[in-house]
């Protein structure tokens, strides 16, 4: 995936592996994960329908979340980033990214922007070390 509003790749880890590798390297980035979803037990108790497994994380550096809320009270709408990691039918293990330039773009203010760039920065060296 390398879309407008996100970026990611194919990892040679197992699910449980994958997230486990994913949370320490946010960390190691300065992000905590506030939130967890897990897709698949939520569509399977509330549907009964059965997919690979799926979760989304909602990480945040609560450094540069203080920066962005302060510069734009509003841009709590956008935060905190998104980080999925899911697995394909066929098996394999995908981590994606949201792109927080796709995202807090819509601002349109120049301090954000840069700011952005030092979040798709840290992300893409989260990804980089998975």
């Amino acid at each position: 995936m390398d879309a407008r509003y996100g970026f990611g790749k194919t990892v040679r880890l197992s699910f449980a592996d994958a997230l486990a590798r994913v949370t320490l390297a946010l960390q190691a980035e300065g992000f905590g994960v506030l939130t967890e979803i897990d897709v698949q037990a939520t569509l399977k108790k509330k549907l009964g329908a059965d997919m690979p497994p799926y979760r989304i994380l909602g990480a945040c550096n609560p450094a540069l979340a203080h920066r962005a809320l302060t510069a734009e009270p509003s841009i709590g709408v956008l935060l905190p980033c998104n980080v999925v990691v899911r697995e394909d039918p066929s098996g394999s293990v995908r981590v994606e990214f949201m792109d927080p330039s796709a995202v807090l773009d819509l601002v349109d203010r120049p301090e954000i922007a840069q700011l952005a760039g030092e979040v798709r920065q840290r992300l893409e060296r989260v990804m980089a070390a998975l």
